[in-house]
């Protein structure tokens, strides 16, 4: 196979450059000055344990490609982007190219499905951070993270099951599963907490706040109908397989949100985040004031340029007692 990683910051790069360094055939598709200084001086990709230098091909867009029957495209742009990104890849490589949907949330295979019939779910329990180009860290030990995928809407195949093997060999742990979408919304009960994180900062209490977030959607989940791993073997899981740990020189950041406000992107994905319980909220008559306050102020931070940190959670609280909202 030859993979093409489609957004190759931190969860890209950390998939891209270790695939690369195990052997595989790799193109990695990025933009800005992260494309620039790989093109430059490869990727560098650092992990507790060693810091590599791979001279991975990368190119700004899938119109440089010629497509082969052998391509496998993975995604690991952040969902705002993943529209745009699935008319590029239709137009350079035809609707037969297969696509695998490695990033938060649980739209993206949605999208995806409209444009190409081979579609797969992939969960992403890996701690990457993208904060300086052409530099992709890792904080992960001895496996660089939890790569479980599955055909969607459900089922596994040849392919899937060939994929997981390959990144399994590379570090990851990857297991093919039929029923994935069930961990992806478990995935997305964590996620909630970026725009917190991100809006409040790194050592921001969650405590009620956070609990409320949660329930709101757990509610939505029961009222539509979801089916989600339980918490209990999520953790097992993830605490049995991966392990946190530093990188010398370099602290551990905050998750995707607070990687993007610190970057000064003008958008960020909340809105397949948190945005997804609102919806749900609004298909099936939930009430979602908690997730509904951080989609809106997270994004205006992003539109304004706020660094993460900027608002607490007594002043977010403020805001739906002011409001009325948090009564509802």
């Amino acid at each position: 196979m030859r993979y093409i990683i489609y957004g190759a910051g931190g969860i890209g790069g950390a998939i891209g450059g270790r695939l690369f360094h195990r052997g595989h055939d790799v193109v990695l598709i990025c933009r800005g000055e992260q494309l620039a200084t790989i093109q430059r001086r490869g990727l560098t990709l650092k992990t507790p344990s060693e810091t590599l230098y791979l001279p991975i091909r990368a190119i700004g867009h899938p119109l440089e490609l010629s497509f082969t029957d052998r391509d496998v495209v993975i995604l690991t742009m952040k969902s705002q982007d993943t529209e745009l990104a699935l008319r590029d890849l239709d137009c350079a490589g035809g609707n037969a190219v297969p696509v695998i949907c490695c990033q938060n949330g649980v739209d993206n295979e949605r999208m995806a499905a409209r444009h190409f019939a081979q579609v797969y779910g992939m969960v992403v329990w890996l701690p990457g951070t993208y904060l300086e180009p052409g530099v992709v860290l890792n904080h992960a030990t001895p496996l660089g993270g939890i790569l479980d995928a599955g055909c969607y809407p459900h089922g596994v195949d040849l392919l899937i099951t060939q994929v997981t093997a390959n990144l399994t060999a590379s570090g990851f742990s990857a297991r093919p599963d039929p029923y994935i979408m069930r961990w992806k919304y478990t995935k997305l009960l964590s996620n909630l907490r970026n725009a917190l994180q991100a809006i409040c900062g790194l050592e921001a209490p969650g405590g009620d706040f956070a609990r409320a977030v949660r329930q709101e959607a757990l509610d939505c989940y029961r009222a539509a109908g979801i089916d989600f791993v339980p918490e209990d073997e999520m953790r097992q899981r993830v605490q049995t397989e991966v392990r946190l740990a530093d990188i010398a020189g370099h602290s551990r950041a905050g998750g995707s949100t607070w990687q993007s406000l610190t970057r000064g992107l003008p958008a960020i994905e909340v809105d397949f985040l948190n945005g997804e319980i609102v919806l749900l909220g609004a298909l099936h008559g939930v009430p979602t004031p908690y997730n509904r306050l951080l989609q809106k102020v997270a994004n205006q931070m992003a539109r304004t340029g706020k660094r993460p940190g900027s608002v607490s959670v007594e002043e977010l609280q403020r805001m739906l007692d002011e409001s009325g909202a948090s009564r509802t």
